[in-house]
């Protein structure tokens, strides 16, 4: 299976199945190589980066939810140059395309990303975010300047300002739009009492974004490719945004609380769930793929005296 995510241009990004996580939900690397087939993935998404470094967010980070989970963590990271000099050749070493996440913090420092990752070839993608509350000029202004780069450019919108900046950031050279960042809240903090701002996880925010990605979907040119991103918890999430008129999905929380979940939803969109024979035992089942490639991924290693035998 080949889907094309981006515009068709020179350089467009086509990965396997539609299926990926989001920024902020699996590191820069590899940090879940031992719990999911990567290769069932359709490419991974880094956690957001930025020109310098920043560190965590101070106070309270987490705040359970009715139905949810409020988290502001202050996009810590050590910066793009450190971040490309780390993970680089583990990059180069999966098996799925990386597409980067840029924080869009200033023109400046977007310009300066888009000159250090034009010679990344280890990066087949950059994913802009933009920040909650930019003006459309600000925002525009981001999008033009990462759009100088060679590579597909896909921009993550906000939340609240989705409808108004959709259209605008596909005609400033937009080759995809990610529909949405998490929407920011507030709630308070059972431990210290206080009011805690951040971004909002759950299963309810799917509706309220499945409706932004279907009226979009309308409004922007059939050209420009949308991802959905928000409350997938279950295949069924994945394939409403499809039906809607997703490309692919991003998925966030469900990768935190079960990590295979996202190989599951992967699996599920990309054609690769078993079917089980009606007579089959229970040990002959296994959810979401094979008998055959299960005792596969059971198997021991070679060993390397074994190598040479």
């Amino acid at each position: 299976m080949a889907i094309e995510i981006t515009r068709s241009r020179k350089y467009s990004l086509v990965v396997s199945t539609p299926v990926m996580p989001a920024a902020g939900a699996f590191g820069f690397a590899d940090s879940y190589r031992a719990m999911i087939d990567y290769e069932k993935l359709g490419a991974l998404v880094t956690n957001p980066v930025t020109i310098d470094a920043w560190n965590p967010a101070a106070g309270t980070r987490t705040v359970p939810l009715d139905a949810g989970l409020l988290l502001h963590t202050g996009l810590p990271n050590p910066g793009l140059r450190k971040v490309i000099r780390r993970y680089r050749k583990t990059w180069s070493n999966l098996p799925i395309p990386v597409i980067l996440h840029l924080a869009g913090t200033s023109v400046q420092h977007v310009s300066q990303a888009v000159n250090l990752l034009d010679e990344v070839d280890e990066v087949a993608a950059v994913e802009l975010g933009l920040s909650d509350d930019l003006t459309e000029g600000e925002a525009l202004a981001l999008v033009c300047a990462a759009s100088k780069l060679e590579k597909p450019l896909l921009v993550r919108l906000p939340f609240y300002e989705c409808y108004q900046l959709a259209l605008p950031a596909a005609e400033a050279g937009a080759d995809a739009l990610v529909l949405t960042a998490a929407p920011r809240g507030t709630a308070r903090d059972a431990h210290s009492g206080r009011l805690v701002s951040g971004r909002i996880y759950g299963p309810l925010i799917k509706p309220m974004i499945l409706r932004l990605v279907g009226r979009l979907r309308r409004e922007v040119a059939a050209e420009v490719p949308i991802i959905g991103c928000g409350g997938i918890h279950s295949p069924q999430d994945a394939r409403d945004y499809i039906d809607a008129g997703a490309i692919a999905v991003q998925v966030d929380t469900a990768t935190w609380a079960q990590p295979k979940m996202l190989e599951r939803i992967s699996r599920d969109l990309g054609g690769w769930i078993a079917t089980r024979r009606k007579d089959a035992l229970l040990d002959e089942w296994n959810p979401d793929m094979g008998h055959t490639e299960a005792l596969q991924r059971r198997a021991p290693a070679p060993r390397a005296n074994d190598l040479g035998k």
